[in-house]
């Protein structure tokens, strides 16, 4: 049975509780002091793996909208994409304020390029934000078959996030292994649209 317009609605509210709320948790948990001795890097952790989260979900859309033809589940796709880059700001501003003390964008310049793993997170970043403002159908409809050509930079994001994330960490752990085998099956998914570009 496929789902209607009605229940794609609903979704869409649970999702945006869902990509809201672990927000109202991480206020409270810093509020309270349930972080480590070390709260910064906890609040950038979070924060990134939320975006990870996000960027995975996003992903997962369009196969599981084909794989158990469900076409509403398509609508899903922006909110999720637009989260996904609320948290990954929310990231980039948790390091420059907390883990650097600064609001210098000169210095946090200088931070984001002379570190690689920085550095493939700005990029990440920049194409997030490239897609999010371009996200509506009034810009899609402006951008004609750009569109389509700017948003497929999602999947570079989806490289170079996990390897963002596996860079950072001091000690190799399970985690970030784990978006990064996510990243690698949503992108074998679609293995077919990346062998027609190769052609």
């Amino acid at each position: 049975m496929r789902l209607t317009v009605k229940q794609i609605t609903w979704l869409k509210v649970g999702l945006h509780l869902a990509a809201f709320l672990p927000f109202v948790w991480l206020f409270y948990a810093a509020s309270q002091g349930f972080f480590s001795a070390d709260p910064a890097k906890d609040i950038q952790h979070f924060t990134g793996r939320m975006a990870l989260k996000l960027l995975l979900a996003t992903l997962l859309v369009t196969p599981l909208a084909r794989y158990a033809k469900q076409p509403l589940l398509i609508r899903t796709r922006r909110l999720l994409g637009v989260w996904c880059f609320v948290w990954a700001t929310l990231h980039l501003t948790s390091y420059s304020l907390l883990e650097l003390g600064i609001s210098n964008l000169g210095l946090l310049g200088q931070e984001l390029v002379s570190r690689p793993y920085l550095t493939l997170g700005i990029i990440c970043w920049i194409i997030l934000l490239a897609l999010a403002v371009t996200s509506t159908q009034r810009a899609q409809r402006f951008l004609g078959a750009r569109w389509q050509k700017l948003h497929n930079f999602v999947y570079l994001v989806a490289i170079l996030a996990p390897i963002h994330f596996l860079w950072s960490v001091k000690i190799l752990s399970p985690q970030p292994l784990l978006y990064a085998l996510g990243a690698i099956i949503l992108l074998a998914l679609r293995y077919k649209k990346f062998r027609q570009w190769w052609r």
